[in-house]
């Protein structure tokens, strides 16, 4: 077996490490995320998912050990410096107008990634050369016929696919997606991940899910956590027949880990 190429990984965490006073909800984690994979991040409640994501994003500084991106420690880097290198996170930039249409919030990722982010005082004209881009966005996720669509009226679902436009127009190298699916009918979980699937191509994708249907169609690795460290890692097929998984899960997941 040939040993593994540290280029291979576009994101690393070695030894990362998170307390609070006197928790650890972070423990000795050396996350490897493969360039070009949809690696998936899974456990039971309390597991230290959502703190991994706030330590990657830099919304948490951690207590012990390294973060590389591209091979570059970015472990005492602010938000801002992460996002410019192309670590986005889908609700750092969700749709947070709701009283905008659709290609308007996109139109605002847009401007953001430009650097022009709250320039409002520009005429409205100067804009409308990011339109095409926005509207490509919303073809790409499903959107165009709700391009006109005031965001508060959006259906649920169709949020989630508006905060992946307004994620995929800062460009990102590696997109960090916090339960993409949570609280979705069946309609919106498929659409959603289906969507995922297809907007995968060409980039790298981290993302936290408590739905094993979705975790099992399109990741091509996962991490359990439990209790802040890492548990068990590999294929889906692999990782959901391990007895320390079922355990972690207390039984309960039995049914959820096959797949039911």
């Amino acid at each position: 077996m040939r040993p593994e190429n540290t280029e291979d990984n576009i994101l690393e965490t070695r030894n990362l490490t998170k307390e609070f006073k006197g928790f650890t909800a972070v423990s000795d984690v050396n996350l490897r995320v493969r360039r070009g994979s949809i690696h998936a991040l899974i456990g039971p409640n309390g597991a230290g998912k959502t703190t991994c994501f706030n330590l990657l994003t830099k919304f948490l500084e951690p207590t012990t050990g390294t973060i590389l991106f591209n091979g570059i420690d970015i472990t005492r880097e602010k938000p801002p410096q992460i996002a410019r290198r192309g670590v986005i996170r889908s609700f750092q930039i969700s749709a947070v107008f709701p009283h905008l249409t659709v290609r308007e919030n996109v139109r605002i990722g847009l401007q953001r990634q430009l650097g022009t982010a709250f320039q409002f005082w520009r005429s409205e004209r100067s804009l409308d050369v990011l339109d095409e881009r926005a509207m490509e966005l919303l073809e790409q996720v499903g959107l165009t016929e709700f391009a006109n669509t005031v965001t508060v009226n959006l259906p649920y679902g169709r949020k989630r696919a508006l905060e992946i436009a307004t994620t995929l127009a800062m460009e990102p190298e590696l997109m960090l997606l916090d339960e993409p699916t949570q609280g979705m009918g069946h309609e919106d979980v498929d659409r959603v991940t289906q969507l995922i699937k297809k907007v995968s191509a060409g980039r790298t994708i981290l993302m936290v899910e408590h739905n094993m249907n979705v975790v099992s169609s399109i990741a091509d690795k996962i991490t359990v956590l439990q209790r802040g460290a890492i548990l068990a890692e590999g294929p889906y097929a692999e990782v959901s027949k391990d007895p320390r998984v079922m355990e972690a899960y207390m039984g309960t997941a039995d049914a959820e880990l096959q797949g039911h």
